[in-house]
């Protein structure tokens, strides 16, 4: 019986092993490869709603983008509009800290995001301190973004707390043509 019970203890972690997350290097041969230099630099709409773990759409918002780049400095300065009329202000400073990688900051952002870039994809792992029922919750934040053309993005966001799903984020991120004049 003592055996039966190393092999099941040993099949478990197995099991559990398998179901991990890809890594961004699994996406190194795909294109159009990702220039995060490049593809954030200008001003960029995105459209994006939360899911709570069930899948129900709790929230759907919009976002204009205003990016920059100085050397291995980028800021991503987002205004968000949500579906219930609730507006939020977000400035990331990115620095490059190697070929493919990249750290991140933000007002509302616990620590350093930390960002991989391989292929056609970016991972961004963080801790967001997120609002919630007027209490602030830091929640974990998996972040996979792929770029399809030189114009859309698509973003996948995992959120969870001590290893629970809590819910998701999805979002379509697309780059103005020069041609197009951002509102003042």
């Amino acid at each position: 019986m003592k055996l039966h019970k190393i092999f099941a203890a040993g099949a478990l972690a197995l099991a559990i092993a398998g179901c991990g997350t890809p890594s961004p290097d699994t996406y190194a041969k795909q294109t159009p490869a990702l220039d995060i230099t490049r593809y954030f630099n200008g001003t960029l709409d995105a459209h994006g709603m939360f899911q709570d773990r069930s899948g129900e759409v709790i929230k759907r918002f919009v976002v204009q983008m205003r990016c920059t780049w100085n050397g291995d400095t980028g800021v991503l300065d987002e205004d968000f509009v949500y579906s219930d009329g609730t507006r939020q202000k977000r400035i990331w400073t990115l620095t490059r800290t190697g070929p493919n990688t990249f750290t991140a900051t933000a007002a509302d952002v616990v620590g350093t995001a930390r960002g991989t870039v391989s292929g056609n994809a970016l991972r961004w792992q963080y801790v967001l301190a997120l609002p919630v029922d007027g209490k602030v919750i830091n929640m974990d934040m998996d972040d996979w973004m792929f770029l399809i053309d030189d114009k859309v993005m698509l973003n996948r966001t995992a959120m969870s707390k001590f290893g629970v799903n809590l819910g998701s984020v999805t979002l379509s991120f697309t780059k103005r043509t020069s041609a197009l004049v951002a509102p003042q």
